[in-house]
C-alpha cells in the first residue's frame, strides 16, 4: 500500500511538469527564493530517491553533484540545482529511472529491513520508514511544483531567467 501511495505521488510529479516550456521550468517566481524552480525540485526528488533507497538502505555511495557557482551549499534538505543546459524532459526521464531503481530496491527488501547506513547515535531506519518518509516528501514537493506552475502560468514573464 505504501508503494502504491508513493507511485501515485511520483505520477503527480510528471503531471505537474507536463507541457512546461524550458523557460517556465527554469523560472524562479517566488520572491526571495531564486533557486526554487521546477527543474530544481525534480532534481532534488531524483536525489532523494537515490539517497534514501540506495545510499541509506543499501549503503551505496552518494551521488552528489557540485552545486553550480553561486548556489547554496548542498545538504540533505537542499533543493538540488540541475546542471546548466539539462532540459526538463531529461530531468523527468532521470527521475523516472531513479524511481524504477527505488522500486527494485523496495521489491528486494522486507518492510522491517534495516538500513545499512544510519546517523551516528541513531538506530537504522527501515524500508517501511523510508517509504512513509518518501510519500510525505514527494507529496510536499508535488505541492511546490503545482505552486510554481501556477505562478508561472499566471504571469509567464515573472522572474524568468
Amino acid at each position: 500500500m505504501l508503494s502504491a501511495f508513493l507511485d501515485r505521488h511520483r505520477a503527480s510529479v510528471r503531471r505537474a511538469c507536463a507541457g512546461l516550456s524550458p523557460a517556465a521550468s527554469a523560472a524562479a517566481p517566488v520572491p526571495g527564493s531564486p533557486h526554487l524552480t521546477v527543474r530544481g525540485v525534480v532534481s532534488h526528488l531524483t536525489w532523494s530517491e537515490h539517497h534514501w533507497f540506495e545510499a541509506v538502505l543499501l549503503g551505496r555511495p552518494e551521488r552528489v553533484a557540485d552545486p553550480p557557482e553561486g548556489a547554496p551549499a548542498a545538504g540533505p534538505g537542499a533543493v538540488r540545482r540541475p546542471a546548466p543546459g539539462s532540459g526538463l524532459a531529461d530531468l523527468i526521464a532521470g527521475y523516472e529511472a531513479q524511481c524504477e531503481r527505488s522500486r527494485t530496491v523496495t521489491a528486494r527488501l522486507e518492510p522491517r529491513s534495516g538500513a545499512r547506513r544510519s546517523r551516528v547515535g541513531e538506530p537504522p531506519v527501515t524500508l517501511r520508514w523510508v517509504l512513509i518518509h518518501m510519500v510525505e516528501e514527494t507529496a510536499a514537493h508535488v505541492g511546490q511544483l503545482e505552486m510554481l506552475r501556477g505562478l508561472v502560468e499566471a504571469d509567464p514573464l515573472r522572474r524568468l531567467p
